[in-house]
């Protein structure tokens, strides 16, 4: 056990620190407590103390917060705070949201509302559930340097940030997304430990200098001591499913977690979050289908990763950008590929990695095990200026942006504000107190990113929160595009025809007609109009319909097949 367990009127102390001859612990008002160390490297004492009691463990090198700690109310460099595990639930009959039902909002809870808190996060969660988000997805809460920043430099995994909250907000927040009918899945950190703040290897060999990452230090899974940093990972996620009610998981950058065991951590974490019926979605960037490929085609068997490279077809192609990855993107043909195959490159040859990347997705994976959106955090973020979609792209090529992924069979995920068309940036910033590091951040986001505005500026941050500006006819157009999914629940693989500047997407009995320009488009249905950006046709039927500029969604009325001279790819 990791971290501190309380029972009535006492609290026991536990410290894995294999590298510490001794250690003991000092209660601020109560004493110093020797501990005693096992075979196992855990230091531990049973003391008589009370929830609220602040704590830091003596070793060789001095005092130090405790790596488990639960809460850190004076940061990262402060005492740590015992804290009772009591929360007044009310989700006894909740049994979350079907992953077919998903419908996903990533927010950061710092920049979403005026307070930058749990609480405020909560007095949304009636607008949330209006616009028919079933799951809220958490950038990660776990405690990081300073007062704002993305979360991905936490150094205490147990421990939600300070800035947002106590724990019992979060679970507030929790039980309240469950009584709206939300689904809260939490983003978790276990390629690496941010840098400040990180007392780990002055007590044992939790990380590694074996592989690199370009945050920090990895977790060490797989050398010496790795089973007992593989247990704390396991039981962080037992922790926040137990004592939080967590629905589901977003573990970051799985890319950059190297485990050459013979079972890869992954495959434990899928394991134990199963076991509790919960839901563990991968990013990254291999295009590698074992992240979600079942156990019996030797897979990780998580239940979804998120996809780049849908993403990237539809900004390449409506934007005309071409810097960095997208210039790999960037024709209509990547687009289709994308919606048929999930993987655009899946074995192909890519000019900007120089190399050959990923592999085809087998057959009896689903669509519903990938991931995809038209923004995210780290898409907006890691742009210089912070820019969402609303300011590339005009007000019909948005439209078409949120119909292709909020109606795709794939899982949609919406980045916070895009649902009404929020025009505030969305930096990259952070507020480390150790400036030779944040002066390196500054630097690194100059160099790689082109970002100008000052990472470290509390202005930076405070320009990053949602302005809550609506833009009436945007939010009422992802409303009804999301009531609609719920109503024909697309699934499988779609089938998809394109032309010149146009595409036709089915999926069930919903037809969308994508057309890029004014232009004149080979229907193969006939379909009621459900949805339109613009003036499309209340019935179409099949043969040649010349269309604006924009998109039209239609139910099938009758299927028929497709004519012979017409383009199918």
């Amino acid at each position: 056990m990791f971290g501190p367990t309380v029972s009535s009127g006492k609290v026991k102390f536990s410290l894995w620190a294999p590298y510490q001859e001794r250690a003991s612990v000092e209660i601020l008002g109560n004493g110093i407590y020797d501990m005693v160390k096992d075979d196992m490297g855990f230091f531990s004492v049973e003391v008589a103390t009370e929830p609220n009691s602040l704590y830091k463990f003596l070793i060789k090198e001095g005092k130090v917060p405790d790596p488990a700690s639960r809460y850190q109310p004076q940061g990262v460099h402060g005492y740590s705070q015992v804290v009772s595990p009591d929360f007044p639930w009310t989700d006894q009959g909740w049994r979350g949201v079907n992953k077919d039902e998903l419908v996903i909002y990533e927010l950061h809870v710092g920049t979403f509302s005026e307070e930058g808190t749990f609480k405020g996060v909560i007095n949304k969660l009636s607008y949330l559930k209006d616009l028919g988000v079933t799951a809220i997805e958490l950038m990660p809460v776990a405690q990081f340097p300073g007062s704002w920043g993305w979360g991905y430099d936490g150094v205490y995994p147990f421990a939600v940030q300070n800035s947002y909250g106590r724990p019992q907000d979060l679970k507030e927040l929790v039980n309240q997304a469950h009584s709206a009918g939300i689904s809260v899945v939490l983003d978790v950190v276990y390629n690496h430990v941010g840098p400040e703040g990180n007392y780990m290897p002055l007590l044992g060999p939790y990380l590694t200098d074996k592989y690199k990452t370009p945050w920090g230090l990895t977790f060490n899974f797989d050398d010496m001591g790795s089973d007992q940093v593989r247990a704390l990972v396991l039981e962080n996620l037992e922790y926040w499913m137990g004592e939080f009610h967590i629905d589901g998981f977003r573990l970051d950058a799985v890319h950059a977690i190297v485990d050459n065991s013979p079972k890869h951590i992954l495959e434990d974490i899928a394991d134990l979050v199963h076991s509790r019926g919960k839901v563990v979605i991968a990013e990254s960037d291999l295009n590698d289908p074992r992240i979600v490929s079942p156990k019996d085609i030797c897979g990780y068997n998580l239940d979804a990763q998120w996809v780049d490279d849908f993403h990237h077809s539809v900004h390449a192609y409506l934007t005309g950008e071409r810097e960095g990855y997208f210039s790999d993107f960037g024709s209509l043909e990547d687009l289709v590929k994308a919606l048929r195959d999930v993987f655009v490159y899946d074995g192909r040859y890519s000019k900007f990695r120089g190399k050959t990347h990923g592999r085809p997705i087998p057959p009896q994976v689903d669509r519903n095990r990938f991931v995809v959106y038209v923004q995210n955090h780290d898409q907006v973020g890691n742009r210089g200026g912070g820019e969402r979609l609303s300011t590339l792209v005009d007000l019909d090529k948005y439209k078409v942006a949120a119909a292709i992924y909020l109606l795709s069979p794939f899982v949609p995920m919406i980045f916070m504000g895009e649902e009404y068309g929020e025009r505030n940036p969305f930096y990259y910033f952070s507020d480390f107190s150790d400036q030779k590091i944040a002066q390196g951040v500054r630097e690194g986001r100059r160099r790689d990113n082109s970002q100008v505005t000052d990472p470290q500026s509390r202005d930076t941050f405070l320009r990053s929160k949602l302005s809550w500006s609506f833009d009436q006819e945007i939010l009422s157009f992802y409303r009804e595009l999301i009531r609609i999914r719920k109503i024909y629940r697309p699934k499988g693989s779609p089938e998809v025809r394109k032309g010149d500047g146009w595409l036709q997407i089915k999926t069930g009995n919903v037809l969308s007609i994508f057309t890029f320009s004014e232009n004149s488009v080979d229907v193969t249905y006939t379909g009621k109009l459900l949805l339109s950006s613009v003036k499309f046709p209340e019935i179409i039927e099949p043969g040649t319909v010349k269309l604006k500029r924009g998109v039209g969604v239609y139910k099938i009325e009758e299927s028929l097949a497709l004519k012979a001279g017409i383009e199918s790819v």
